[in-house]
């Protein structure tokens, strides 16, 4: 019976470790999300600090996968969800329009995708914005100009060869193409800049095969891209501008 006695009193003796690593282990990840908390703003800070309260006081609160803790003033961060009845309605605008040839609207997992057809924006070969094109740009920057989530502008051109003095290759001309579309859209628009990037694949991105005239018509486009709110959050930013 002495012998029981002793090993249960071993037992009880060594109890409070496991409280003390509880303890260290909630200090640990206390100090990890308190650093990587440092460089964000008020709110992102506000979202983890009531989550993590819950968890210290036993609860089960978390921060889901997803939740809109970066959402700016006007409509925020749009989630995916919303990104979809956002391209209804841009599709809706051009149907009354009678311009729903000129758009392709879909959702990826990169976001909103617009695909906005080269012959309503450019003469083949070119990069300076038809007159017809203002009215296809403002009516995507009419949805787009209140939202907080990253634009990205892509250029896209068929596999056909271009070698002219201002574009060598067709890499010149889908970013030129992509700039100008841009440019429009925050000079006109007064679209943050900050939120805006515009990128040129020239051939490399096709999404029919060239194979056609009507195909290569599809691949000659202008993609505006409305990232999601995981997408946007990845941007790289600066503190300094």
């Amino acid at each position: 019976m002495a012998r029981r006695k002793r090993s249960d009193d071993h037992e009880n003796l060594e109890r409070w470790l496991l409280t003390y690593a509880d303890l260290i282990t909630l200090l640990l990840a206390f100090f990890i999300v308190m650093y990587s908390m440092s460089r964000i703003d008020a709110k992102k800070f506000g979202k983890m600090s009531e989550a993590l309260s819950g968890v210290l006081k036993g609860g089960t609160t978390v921060i889901k996968h997803g939740d809109d803790v970066g959402a700016l003033p006007g409509h925020g961060v749009l989630k995916t969800g919303h990104l979809k009845s956002l391209g209804k309605e841009i599709e809706k605008s051009f149907q009354k329009l009678g311009k729903e040839s000129e758009i392709n609207v879909e959702i990826s997992e990169r976001g909103l995708v617009i695909h906005v057809m080269e012959s309503a924006l450019f003469d083949e070969g070119k990069a300076d914005l038809k007159l017809k094109a203002q009215e296809t740009l403002d009516v995507v920057a009419r949805h787009i100009r209140n939202l907080d989530n990253h634009i990205r502008v892509e250029g896209h051109t068929d596999n056909k060869p271009i070698n002219t003095i201002r574009f060598p290759s067709n890499w010149e001309l889908s970013s030129v193409r992509a700039t100008e579309v841009l440019r429009y859209l925050s000079d006109n628009h007064r679209l943050e800049p900050r939120r805006l990037s515009a990128l040129g694949f020239g051939e490399y991105r096709p999404i029919s095969p060239n194979n056609s005239d009507e195909n290569r018509a599809k691949n000659r486009r202008v993609d505006i891209i409305i990232l999601t709110m995981e997408m946007t959050a990845s941007e790289p930013t600066s503190e300094f501008y």
